[in-house]
Formats: C-alpha cells, sequence, structure tokens
C-alpha cells in the first residue's frame, strides 16, 4: 500500500514520487494532483511564538456528518477512478469524467 513520508509518496512497486505539498487530491473530472492548500477542515501547529496550542482549524464549521460526506464523496472519486482503469485501461481517455475537465 502507498504511504506518505517526508513530503514523498512511496508506491509498494518501489516507485517514489516527491510532490511539494502534503497531500494527493481528485477532481470531478477523475484527474489526480497535488492538494496542497489545508483550508477546509486541517490541523494547525502550535506556534512557538504564540500562546496558541495545537488544534483544529474549522474555517467553514463542518459537522461531523458533514466531514463525512465530504470523505464520502471523494472516496466515491477514487472509487469511480479504479472502476474506469479497470474498464478502459490506463491509456485511454474514457477513464476521466469528460464533463467535469470542460
Amino acid at each position: 500500500m502507498a504511504e506518505f513520508k517526508r513530503r514523498t509518496l512511496l508506491l509498494s512497486s518501489g516507485k517514489q514520487i516527491r510532490l511539494f505539498g502534503n497531500s494527493l487530491a481528485i477532481g470531478r473530472s477523475l484527474e489526480i494532483g497535488e492538494g496542497s492548500a489545508p483550508n477546509i477542515f486541517y490541523f494547525m501547529e502550535e506556534q512557538p511564538d504564540s500562546k496558541l496550542p495545537a488544534g483544529v482549524s474549522n474555517p467553514h464549521r463542518l459537522t461531523p456528518e458533514e466531514v463525512a460526506e465530504l470523505a464520502d464523496y471523494n472516496i466515491q472519486l477514487w472509487m469511480d477512478l479504479k472502476e474506469n482503469i479497470r474498464r478502459y485501461g490506463l491509456a485511454s481517455p474514457k477513464i476521466f469524467n469528460q464533463e467535469a475537465v470542460r
């Protein structure tokens, strides 16, 4: 199984992909990229020059149910990508959600 270590995506094949950010993202088009802006729900590190402790930032005031809904949405996109790769192979543009690309 793939894992992240020090901004590197390590694949079980041995391939290593160096990333600039700390996450992967998938869009409605099923294209994959780096999700480098944690601005919806994220960990805030303790600031050494202030008295603010580490915590959770939730600027949109999402409920637990809404965070679960976001997770389900992203899981479904990844599952759709896997199914399309099984169906069409890696070289076919049919993998992607063409309506979302436009």
